[in-house]
């Protein structure tokens, strides 16, 4: 950010960003939803942040101390933060924050179990007594994606974990301009001068957040081609995902930067909602496992652009420490389609319609439900795909009910990777069907 506002003169101390898609839901505990998550990083902080390494660093926080027994944890605030409307951030706004996101998250109701009590020692003092040690408490608390344990004022923080907050007042760098946010179509947001940044550098979500320009506006539009246009133009400053189709332009054109930002990249995912059928039978998820061809979805939205994409069979970021490929032998090999459907008769399909919903408006997953819908077809499957708008979508993949009853069968998603860096807050992969947001088990595939 630093690099375009230092270019700019005075009256341009405005960036206007096209996100992903547009922002429905303005609570980031309550959504898991990538471009609510990024809003929530504009408006609102966290006590601990994760840099370039993924390792947990003070954010909020000016430092804890661990007791001798490793069962009280004594987090300390930093000096003279504030939130948007003036007031001091203390820790009873932190321990109420603590308190609904551990109720949503993954990670967090995992940290839950184990957690005596979460406490306000004083203004600036956060207390967590714990039934037993629990080493990997930063890195809950620092975690990026799905919902992070951002800290909001105790009177929003109180709301039920299962009602959205919709006053947004953080202490983050950004104030959120509720008078000019129009859904769908706009939002706003102004520099917050009351902001105490780090004094480290940036990384990832920790570090000093300097803010160099006095506005952020987002740009929410849906059509590739008119976002291509008013980039070109110079009407827009940033368009944070690119179609591949304009790569080749982009890059020829004067002025404009092309660049993978993240390169560690994003897991795109299919998701079976395994609470009701047919995908509820192992057996059948196990045989469009062994079908699908990780090279047949992502051209649909990586294109041909040399480096774009990469097989990936895991659960885990492919590049990530630690991470292998263990059981890949189930997705790759020769498909051969006659014994696939074979294979989903003798799992015993009975021909039930598989409703898979697509949000038609979010271009980062769009390409990848026709090529499922198809794969699907000649597994056999009797498919119905289902476009819709991005919000609608995000709010039928909540839904428990079967297909017949607005409920749902297949959805398409995708997930920054640097979040499977911690197995506790990989979603994907240790959520329960039962409780899980939205519902079911994932088959994985990599992208930058």
């Amino acid at each position: 950010m630093p690099a375009p506002a230092i270019a700019q003169p005075d009256q341009r101390r405005v960036l206007t960003f096209v996100p992903r898609t547009g922002l429905d839901v303005l609570d980031p505990v309550w959504s898991t939803s990538s471009v609510t998550v990024d809003h929530g990083f504009y408006v609102f902080d966290t006590l601990y942040g994760v840099g370039e390494m993924l390792r947990p660093s003070p954010q909020l926080a000016e430092g804890h101390t661990v007791s001798d027994d490793g069962l009280t944890w004594t987090i300390r605030l930093r000096d003279g933060l504030k939130w948007h409307d003036g007031e001091r951030v203390l820790a009873r706004d932190c321990v109420a924050s603590l308190r609904r996101w551990s109720a949503r998250d993954g990670f967090g109701r995992l940290l839950a179990r184990v957690v005596e009590a979460w406490e306000a020692a004083d203004d600036r003092t956060i207390r967590i007594r714990l039934k037993q040690p629990c080493a990997v408490l930063p890195d809950a608390l620092a975690h990026p994606q799905a919902s992070p344990a951002f800290m909001m004022p105790e009177r929003l923080a109180l709301t039920s974990p299962t009602d959205k907050v919709t006053e947004m007042v953080g202490s983050g760098p950004m104030r959120f301009l509720k008078d000019e946010y129009q859904q769908g179509n706009r939002v706003a947001y102004a520099r917050f001068e009351g902001y105490v940044p780090r004094d480290e550098p940036p990384s990832g979500t920790a570090g000093g957040k300097r803010m160099y320009f006095d506005r952020v506006n987002w740009s929410i539009i849906p059509d590739d081609a008119t976002a291509a246009a008013g980039i070109q133009t110079g009407a827009l400053d940033w368009w944070e995902f690119i179609n591949p189709d304009y790569v080749g332009t982009m890059q020829k054109t004067p002025k404009l930067r092309v660049e993978i930002a993240d390169r560690l990249g994003t897991n795109f995912i299919m998701r079976f909602n395994t609470i009701v059928p047919p995908f509820d039978n192992v057996r059948l998820r196990r045989v469009v496992l062994s079908a699908v061809e990780q090279g047949d979805f992502m051209p649909a939205i990586a294109g041909d652009v040399p480096g774009n994409w990469r097989t990936c069979y895991s659960q885990f970021a492919c590049g990530l420490p630690g991470v292998t490929e263990a059981g890949e032998t189930l997705m790759k090999g020769p498909k051969d389609l006659a014994k696939l459907r074979d294979a989903v008769k003798a799992s015993g399909y009975n021909g039930e319609k598989v409703v898979l919903i697509m949000a038609a408006d979010y271009s980062l997953t769009a390409g990848l439900a026709p090529v499922a819908a198809d794969l699907l077809g000649k597994l056999g499957l009797k498919v119905d795909l289902q476009q819709m708008d991005y919000g609608s979508w995000m709010q039928r993949r909540t839904s428990r009910e079967t297909s017949d009853k607005g409920g749902w069968n297949v959805i398409m998603s995708q997930g920054t990777s640097a979040v499977t860096a911690n197995r506790h807050s990989t979603c994907s992969s240790r959520a329960r069907a039962e409780t899980a947001i939205p519902a079911g088990t994932t088959i994985p595939a990599s992208s930058p």
